[in-house]
């Protein structure tokens, strides 16, 4: 397979980390997107290639995916363009990888599996921080407990979102809470569970959230109960709760167009902010005896994971004869992925 790849969803946030740190890398990405005009100066000041075209139009896609043969995906909401590109993807013959955490995308993703299988491609969404820590640390779990039957994941975070982020936060809010459930995805109120968890950096109260390991790590463990957290003062877990009166108003089109109006305005954080805030991870499992095994890991900001994440995914299927099909980052990578990302510690497990 040839060398010639593509970032799409480049000129956001995340997408510009990423195109920048892969030239210092020496990996050439082709810059991708709809803004023609954005992509022509962000190309010009990085020296590399850019084609621009919309996901709605398969031929269009087609034609952008000429000679590629890998594409990661940087553009959300994931839920509006994972499907589009990973079909042009399959069309085409090109490896798949994104930075997604929507469990709704990796539920499709994988469900594409035996297709990726028959077109001789890997398709692995959450090649960013959603979900390399996460999935190193349910991977390293199920290893301790093999007969793991409550999975328990969970980040502390103080880093501030992206604008891309807080949109899929925003949509996020009219779907309520999920967790997985006796192996099925269940939705579940917002704020369903708090506990008090240390992270690794003392003990907070913490709330479920409907992150992309009720997914993913069912996949990399088939544990079939997996619950997903993060820390939260008790006045806005209050509030988080309350907003379940409310739900049915959020999904509404107007409350959604200003709800991302106002995420639109938000700045992610600049390279001082990350560097000083790096991200603790945390997990748990239990048996049916009641054992428990618990596993922690520190890691660089979660932007800074990403981006160096997603290269190191893109760089070992650029030069690795990987067998197709859809997976997750740390069957791809290893259960130690994490740990040889820059700012991670080793991984431990209690």
């Amino acid at each position: 397979m040839g060398r010639t790849w593509m970032l799409y969803g480049a000129t956001g946030y995340t997408g510009r980390l990423i195109a920048t740190a892969a030239r210092d890398a020496g990996l050439t990405p082709i810059l991708a997107g709809r803004n023609a005009e954005a992509l022509e100066s962000m190309a010009g000041e990085l020296g590399l290639d850019w084609r621009a075209f919309t996901l709605d139009d398969p031929a269009a896609l087609d034609e952008g995916l000429r000679d590629i043969s890998l594409v990661l995906l940087a553009a959300g909401p994931f839920s509006a363009t994972s499907a589009p590109m990973l079909d042009a993807c399959l069309r085409n013959g090109a490896h798949y990888l994104d930075i997604t955490g929507e469990v709704d995308v990796f539920e499709h993703a994988h469900g594409r599996d035996a297709d990726a299988r028959g077109a001789g491609i890997v398709v692995c969404p959450g090649v960013g921080f959603d979900v390399i820590p996460t999935d190193c640390i349910a991977a390293t779990l199920k290893a301790a407990l093999p007969d793991a039957t409550h999975l328990r994941l969970g980040f502390d975070s103080r880093s501030g979102p992206s604008p891309g982020t807080a949109r899929t936060a925003m949509e996020g809010l009219a779907g309520g809470g999920r967790a997985r459930i006796d192996g099925v995805i269940r939705q579940v109120p917002l704020g369903w569970k708090t506990l008090n968890i240390d992270f690794g950096d003392g003990p907070k109260t913490a709330v479920t959230i409907p992150w992309g390991d009720i997914a993913t790590a069912y996949y990399t463990t088939a544990i079939p109960n997996i619950e997903t957290y993060i820390p939260m003062a008790p006045r806005t877990a209050r509030r988080l709760a309350r907003a379940n009166w409310i739900r049915p108003l959020l999904a509404t089109g107007p409350v959604q167009r200003f709800l991302q109006r106002r995420a639109a305005r938000i700045q992610g954080p600049d390279a001082a902010r990350r560097k000083k805030t790096p991200t603790h991870v945390w997990g748990e499992v239990v048996n049916d005896r009641g054992d428990i095994r618990t596993a922690r890991v520190r890691t660089a900001n979660g932007y800074d994971v990403t981006t160096h994440g997603a290269l190191a995914v893109v760089r070992h299927l650029l030069e690795t004869d990987v067998a197709p099909g859809a997976t997750t980052p740390s069957r791809l990578m290893g259960p130690d992925f994490v740990t040889r990302l820059p700012g991670s510690t080793s991984i431990d497990l209690d």
